[in-house]
């Protein structure tokens, strides 16, 4: 279950044409400061194609939209519906 902040953040990215599975996106700091983004879904399918559809799609939202800097690169993990994670992605550079 996503906290209430991740819930209305990934509210704002739906009504922006995100995906509609998702329903938990929260911000946190990571390692050196580097962004860490968790996301959870209802979709269950663990496919490559559609993670780095998904990963583009909210990495691209948070910035244009939210006014994240991902010039260091970011951290990703995704949440599945059954609670396990799907992905997880070190984007840092």
């Amino acid at each position: 279950m996503a906290p209430d902040p991740a819930a209305q953040l990934a509210e704002r990215y739906r009504q922006s044409g995100g995906e509609e599975d998702v329903y938990g996106i929260q911000r946190s700091s990571g390692p050196d400061g580097t962004p860490l983004l968790t996301v959870w879904t209802h979709n269950p399918d663990e496919d490559a194609e559609i993670f780095d559809h998904l990963k583009g799609s909210i990495a691209g939202y948070l910035e244009r939209e939210e006014g994240l800097s991902l010039r260091r690169g970011y951290l990703m993990d995704v949440f599945g519906p059954d609670g396990a994670l799907q992905h997880r992605l070190d984007a840092r550079t």
